[in-house]
């Protein structure tokens, strides 16, 4: 048990730990933004160019609803909401794409920012060097 908690220690006091945290929330955040843009942008429009269409409330109707004589509904209708499935997916591929381009971006930046280092590692010795240099080699050529 005890080593069980000196892991746990280890895992929850790591600074990834506070990262991954800070990404979930706004990852959260960024879901949350992105669904609005399908739910409320996207889809309407999609629904319009195909014809007024509204995809939330496409469903498949399993079970009629029964209402009772005095016309309150005895039981809900039992439905599978195929509209809103299709908007989820939909959701899910808009953020996959967004978090892939982010990514991808970062990755060019980080790529970027390594070759330059690199060019600045290859520094050109200056005149001074190159001739210290030559005078080491030729004393080094005497003995």
């Amino acid at each position: 048990m005890k080593k069980y908690l000196d892991e746990f220690k280890a895992f929850a006091f790591k600074g990834n730990i506070i990262d991954l945290a800070v990404a979930v929330i706004i990852g959260g955040a960024f879901g949350k933004i992105v669904s609005s843009l399908v739910a409320d942008v996207v889809m309407p429009l999609v629904g319009l160019v195909v014809g007024g269409v509204d995809f939330t409330s496409w469903k498949w109707i399993l079970k009629q609803e029964v209402i009772d004589a005095e016309g309150a509904i005895a039981s809900q209708a039992v439905t599978m909401n195929i509209g809103i499935f299709l908007q989820n997916i939909f959701d899910f591929l808009v953020i996959a794409l967004s978090i892939f381009l982010m990514v991808r971006i970062i990755l060019k930046a980080k790529e970027k920012m390594i070759k330059e280092e690199k060019v600045e590692a290859v520094v050109e010795p200056t005149a001074d060097q190159k001739l210290l240099t030559e005078i080491r080699d030729i004393l080094k050529n005497r003995s």
